[in-house]
């Protein structure tokens, strides 16, 4: 089997685990296992490679990964403040600071209240004032 085609094989298997496990992590390994793919074509010195492609992959997760995981999250952050932040929701289940639910364009999330202010009884307007993950931060109007 050609070098090359070992780290292609490397990079397909690092997009694969990026696939799955979304972490802005393999893909790093995958782009330096490209490069050097690339590189193996002209030079067949296996120790070399390996060299080579541990520097490419040191050099993708700091410059690389820092500017993918910045453009992804200001992307998935202005959006989600744009259909979510500052909307007018119902609460389908009584909402504290530890249980809660609202329904959002007929999809349902968790929901807490940010501060202890008592518990905010199902069928409720609420207004969503932040998110945590999976989690709505609500108030009541």
């Amino acid at each position: 089997m050609e070098l090359w085609m070992i780290f292609v094989i490397v990079s397909l298997v690092a997009i694969l685990f990026e696939i799955f496990v979304p972490s802005m992590f393999c893909i790093n390994f995958a782009i330096a296992g490209l490069i050097t793919a690339f590189i193996s074509i002209f030079w067949g010195d296996l120790s070399i490679l390996l060299i080579i492609f541990a520097v490419l992959s040191v050099l993708s997760i700091i410059f690389i990964k820092p500017l993918l995981s910045k453009l992804l999250k200001k992307d998935s952050k202005s959006d989600f403040a744009s259909q979510y932040i500052g909307k007018i929701v119902k609460s389908i289940e009584p909402i504290n600071m530890t249980s809660g639910a609202v329904t959002i364009y007929d999809e349902r999330w968790e929901a807490r209240t940010e501060f202890d202010v008592g518990e905010i009884p199902s069928g409720t307007d609420v207004k969503i004032i932040k998110n945590d993950s999976l989690i709505l931060y609500v108030e009541k109007i």
